[in-house]
């Protein structure tokens, strides 16, 4: 499918290309938001896997300029930076949409993060910015896009283009979007047949 968003056109980007291209990047610059990227980046999310398929997954894509500006005033202090967002996704299920095993194996949470993973490669290989984050209220956001109270908003998806303008980014804020945040080295979270401390 070729769309006027890919920053790549041409190019022959692989999934892992896709995966180290992809930075929680803060400064913003907008971008046209089209029905036509909402159906791609959500036909995307769509292909994952889930517990005996059952898809648990729910999306607000909040794009026109007045429920977006509604939004924004959900967001914590620190995510002053989301508001040049072209869009905000809502990510949100709840247990009773997915399997349940036991008393403690729920697989809604895991399920629509996988899901949200494909939705984020996909924009990424698109040129977007797809920010996850976790700093806003959950429940002014549900009121403000009319989500049921049942719901668990797993995360906002602060989504635009790669900017230049820093200026409402934190000192620590800037550093992180110059150079990508330290990873943990594979040895501390990489097992070999049994749990070592």
């Amino acid at each position: 499918m070729k769309s006027n968003y890919k920053l790549y056109e041409g190019l022959n980007i692989s999934v892992k290309d896709t995966i180290e291209k992809r930075r929680a990047y803060r400064a913003l610059e907008k971008i046209e938001i089209s029905k036509e990227l909402i159906q791609d980046l959500a036909s995307h999310a769509q292909l994952s896997a889930s517990c005996f398929n059952f898809q648990p997954w729910n999306f607000v894509f909040v794009y026109e300029e007045e429920m977006l500006k509604e939004a924004f005033e959900v967001l914590k202090e620190s995510n002053e930076w989301a508001k040049k967002a072209s869009m905000i996704i809502a990510v949100f299920s709840k247990n009773e949409l997915d399997c349940v095993i036991g008393k403690s194996r729920e697989y809604y949470l895991f399920d629509t993060g996988m899901a949200t993973a494909y939705m984020i490669l996909r924009g990424t290989e698109l040129g977007l910015v797809m920010h996850p984050i976790a700093g806003y209220s959950h429940s002014k956001i549900k009121s403000v896009l009319g989500i049921p109270e049942d719901m668990t908003v797993i995360t906002l998806i602060i989504v635009g283009k790669k900017g230049e303008d820093m200026s409402l980014l934190s000192e620590k804020q800037v550093k992180t979007e110059e150079n990508r945040p330290v990873r943990k080295e594979l040895e501390v979270f990489v097992h070999h047949n049994s749990y070592k401390e």
